[in-house]
């Protein structure tokens, strides 16, 4: 351009200084914290899916597809395979250790429950006077149904008099006396009477081993009640006969004779449930085993 003058305008071009912090700005700290976020719920997502059973992705898939349908009426995706309860069944939580921890805690407890009292049991007999004369009679165990007490006859000295299921006198009294210990747990009680393989000669028509046993059961019962046991422990009393000798090499052998006296784990107890529920002929559930106190 020119002037009035008629000579040229300079041209002047002018800087604007935006400072260095153009491409260090706080966009990029955005996007990344997006990444890093996705990723993570990415790895989550990839951990959930190979700690779940497969039942439980089924479950989960039902749930996304129609969650009114999987929380009223359940099925076999739902987990309810395991479960008592229609459409129920076990939470993730559960599965992927929580519920399993709490489990082995209980199954634990119960375990050195049941170990004490059979030091409890134990000393007893060697510490009392009037019981010492059962100690070779007295036979106390840990198995998988929980502790076993078995009283076993000797040659000389019979639980119950001759085919008969009157108890004698001592051998009510010791059923009288580890009543209390037993009674201090939570835990039910199972009662089974044996007999060895002589045959019933009490002529009564129709009596046998078997109907003898199961007398012998409920008098142990009557017996360990009237010492103190609260009858609502009692679980399951049967009579086996001869069938489980306690000398499997010699069927007479006297040993044979017994009361087996079981305090349940929690396990067993819910056998026998589920066990009487299935046999049900008329299609009713047994009662639910009651929450221990």
């Amino acid at each position: 351009m020119s002037d009035s003058k008629g000579g040229q305008r300079p041209i002047v071009i002018k800087k604007v200084n935006k400072g260095h912090g153009g491409h260090h700005g706080g966009a990029w700290k955005l996007a990344y914290a997006d990444y890093v976020t996705a990723m993570m719920a990415f790895f989550l997502l990839m951990w959930l899916i190979n700690m779940t059973s497969a039942a439980q992705k089924q479950g989960l898939a039902e749930y996304f597809r129609d969650p009114s349908k999987v929380s009223l009426s359940g099925g076999s995706g739902t987990g309810d395979r395991t479960s008592l309860i229609p459409g129920g069944g076990e939470s993730i939580t559960r599965e992927m250790g929580h519920g399993k921890k709490t489990d082995t805690r209980n199954k634990q407890k119960e375990a050195e429950q049941l170990q004490q009292l059979k030091l409890e049991l134990e000393q007893m007999i060697k510490q009392e006077p009037q019981l010492q004369q059962f100690k070779e009679q007295f036979k106390v165990e840990i198995t998988e149904e929980g502790l076993r007490i078995q009283i076993v006859d000797q040659e000389k000295r019979p639980m119950f008099n001759l085919a008969s299921s009157r108890m004698e006198s001592y051998a009510g009294e010791l059923l009288q006396r580890i009543s209390p210990l037993i009674n201090d747990l939570p835990n039910t009680v199972s009662i089974t009477g044996h007999t060895d393989a002589r045959p019933y000669t009490g002529g009564i028509a129709g009596y046998s081993n078997w109907e003898l046993s199961a007398d012998r059961a409920n008098a142990a019962r009557q017996a360990l009640v009237a010492g103190g046991l609260k009858e609502d422990k009692m679980l399951r009393v049967v009579g086996v006969g001869a069938s489980i000798p306690y000398n499997k090499e010699d069927p007479y052998d006297p040993a044979n004779r017994r009361i087996s006296i079981i305090v349940m784990n929690k396990e067993s107890e819910e056998a026998v449930f589920h066990s009487a529920q299935v046999q049900s002929s008329e299609g009713k559930e047994p009662a639910k085993p009651r929450e221990r106190r």
